[in-house]
């Protein structure tokens, strides 16, 4: 529901801004009535809580075609990000690391956010090598991201697939 025009408008004095924008002052709701139909328009009732409230002689019509218009431009302007996934196996070799960071990259550019996975499965899942391996491939990742982006979060230790969200940096 929008503001009340016309004979919808309740109070019985108003204080009327005229469609230039100059303020006519306080006077009874008729007088102001007249004026908008001496000028072939609608008064519209833009603060109605005021103590007296605030009406202004203007085209209704072109006044909701222009506020329609600037929300449609403002969800056209507006920016979603997504969160992209990326999987990697613990043992990765660096070749294949680099085509997959090659994709984190597209996304972070694109303005994305980056979740890359690790896929851990049987006894890759304990230790390789006698060590954790997710850490230090994480740590890899981070290196060669560098500056194009920030490690938002980290799964938690216990968790069974562990993973990073990656933000682009700023």
């Amino acid at each position: 529901m929008g503001p009340r025009i016309n004979n919808k408008i309740t109070a019985k004095t108003v204080q009327v801004i005229s469609s230039e924008g100059q303020n006519l002052g306080v006077m009874p709701l008729n007088q102001a009535l007249q004026i908008a139909s001496d000028e072939g328009v609608d008064l519209v009732e833009m603060n109605a809580n005021a103590p007296v409230p605030i009406v202004k002689v203007m085209d209704y019509g072109k006044f909701k075609y222009e506020q329609k218009k600037r929300a449609s431009e403002a969800r056209k302007n507006q920016k979603t990000t997504e969160l992209k996934d990326v999987w990697v196996k613990p043992f990765i070799e660096e070749n294949d690391l680099n085509i997959k960071m090659k994709k984190v990259f597209e996304f972070l550019a694109e303005g994305n956010k980056v979740k890359v996975s690790v896929m851990t499965r049987g006894n890759k899942r304990v230790l390789a090598r006698g060590k954790d391996a997710v850490p230090e491939l994480f740590a890899h990742i981070m290196e060669i991201v560098g500056d194009k982006g920030v490690m938002e979060s980290k799964s938690k230790p216990d968790e069974r697939t562990k993973s990073i969200i990656i933000a682009p940096a700023k």
